[in-house]
């Protein structure tokens, strides 16, 4: 017996159906498609049309939706990181952290952090920095003697942004506030408005005093 002796029983592979092969083979003529209408042609993909009326798919109502921003942690329970530390793959005398928990093999990909969850029981004293925690596992870390590291929040701003139409105070290098000048290095000083004091000027009433030839008053 040679290797390309081998062959399959009769009948267990069936030969694919030939179409188009005169009409005494079954699939003659028109190869099983029938007579004209959309579907005998080729390139057609109709699948959810439905004739026109509301398909199915949009028939049924939406329920939820999927976050874009959602972030991925990897989840660690308490009774795996109580094993570890027995194992001897978790030192309880120092920190344990994300990469302590990577060396260990409890994750193996990071993404955007570990979060840290209540299943099991923690008997270690040992404190645990992690990006997440639930309100159970930090308790239940607390009760045994050790305590739960979360980074800080972000620091948020103070005073909000000026928008478009926010009045905005020029300011030096320093952060002092400049009087506004103009293009000489000039103060620039309020113009008068509607209740303004106006002094009158001198016109055809108005009294003129004497001055002598040099143009002093006499």
């Amino acid at each position: 017996m040679k290797l390309n002796e081998l062959s399959d029983k009769p009948g267990a592979r069936k030969a694919r159906t030939r179409v188009g092969r005169g009409i005494g083979s079954g699939k003659g003529k028109t190869s099983g498609r029938g007579h004209k209408g959309q579907k005998s042609r080729s390139g057609v993909a109709i699948r959810g049309f439905e004739g026109g009326q509301m398909p199915i798919y949009r028939r049924l109502p939406g329920r939820g939706f999927k976050n874009p921003f959602a972030k991925r942690f990897q989840v660690v329970n308490l009774d795996r990181l109580q094993r570890a530390i027995e194992a001897g793959k978790l030192d309880a005398n120092n920190p344990v952290t994300v990469e302590a928990m990577r060396a260990a093999g409890l994750v193996r990909r990071v993404r955007d952090g570990v979060r840290l969850l209540a299943k099991g029981e923690l008997r270690s004293k040992v404190t645990i920095e992690v990006t997440g925690a639930s309100k159970a596992a930090v308790a239940a870390v607390e009760k045994a003697g050790g305590k739960v590291v979360l980074p800080e929040p972000a620091p948020s701003p103070d005073k909000p942004k000026a928008g478009r139409g926010a009045e905005v105070e020029p300011k030096d290098d320093k952060g002092a506030e400049v009087e506004p000048k103009d293009g000489k290095g000039a103060e620039v000083k309020p113009k008068a408005g509607k209740d303004a004091e106006v002094k009158p000027k001198a016109g055809k009433d108005a009294e003129v005093k004497p001055k002598d030839d040099k143009g002093a008053e006499a």
